[in-house]
């Protein structure tokens, strides 16, 4: 009597085309990994650098699962947790092993804090729903989003291995950043979503020409071209703030008293 036995398969075959983004995707938390094993071995500069194109990779695998339609649930499933490893767990492991260590219990305090925040964060963030309605909000995150908020933990160790500015207690520097970017994390404050950004087909060859320019200035200058564009970021929320509630009050219709004679 022959069996029948179901097939162990690693991607759909209805979807084939999600192999791409997915396999970027575990890249990723590969990255993130790895970035713990360069801080334990004191290689803070590619630690960094890993997050960095984590970071990147997070940013394409989305893009890339869209523009071939490849998107699938397994896929935003597995993007989460490899968020919750590169961007939650990794950065704070990093920046213990670098300076928090030296406040003891108090450090460690602060790594599971920031962990537990950025998954709060993304479950969060799966549960969201937007009504067709305000699909303007589309473009704005609520919170910071992961990837930036590892940046945002990491800028205290990027400014230090910039040497723009020596100080002295970096490990009240870092538990004061962990615990800002924990609480901006679970905020509803909004944030702008840059994967979201589209660009007009006519602006998109000075696009090109920034991207060369930054990516040249990450070549010569790679950690203070990070921290400013860490700056830069930090300059952008207060910004995003501003342009939400501009956005909301536009679509927002009060009650008006023939509204209230109808109901």
């Amino acid at each position: 009597m022959i069996e029948n036995k179901k097939e162990f398969k690693l991607i759909s075959k209805k979807n084939p085309k999600s192999l791409l983004p997915n396999a970027l995707t575990i890249f990723g938390v590969c990255l993130g990994l790895s970035s713990i094993k360069f801080a334990i071995d004191l290689n803070y500069s590619m630690a960094v650098i890993a997050i960095g194109f984590a970071a990147i990779l997070d940013t394409l695998d989305g893009r890339v699962a869209r523009l071939i339609k490849g998107t699938s649930k397994v896929g935003k499933e597995l993007d989460s947790l490899t968020d919750v490893i590169s961007f939650g767990v990794a950065p704070g492991f990093v920046m213990y092993f670098w300076a928090l260590n030296e406040i003891g219990k108090f450090g460690w305090m602060f790594v599971l804090i920031y962990t537990v925040c950025c998954a709060l964060r993304l479950a969060r963030f799966n549960l969201t729903t937007i009504e067709e309605n305000e699909s303007w909000k589309i473009n704005f995150f609520e919170g910071v989003p992961s990837p930036a908020a590892a940046g945002l933990v990491l800028l205290p160790l990027i400014l230090n291995l910039s040497g723009l500015i020596k100080l002295d207690n970096y490990a009240l520097i870092s538990s004061i950043t962990i615990l800002t970017t924990s609480i901006l994390m679970v905020s509803k404050l909004p944030t702008y979503s840059l994967k979201r950004i589209v660009i007009p087909r006519n602006l998109a060859i000075f696009l090109l020409l920034g991207i060369g320019v930054y990516v040249s200035l990450l070549i010569f200058y790679i950690f203070k071209t990070l921290f400013f564009t860490g700056v830069l970021y930090l300059l952008l929320i207060p910004i995003s703030f501003f342009h939400f509630r501009i956005k909301n009050k536009k679509t927002y219709k009060p009650v008006t008293d023939e509204d209230e004679d109808i109901l």
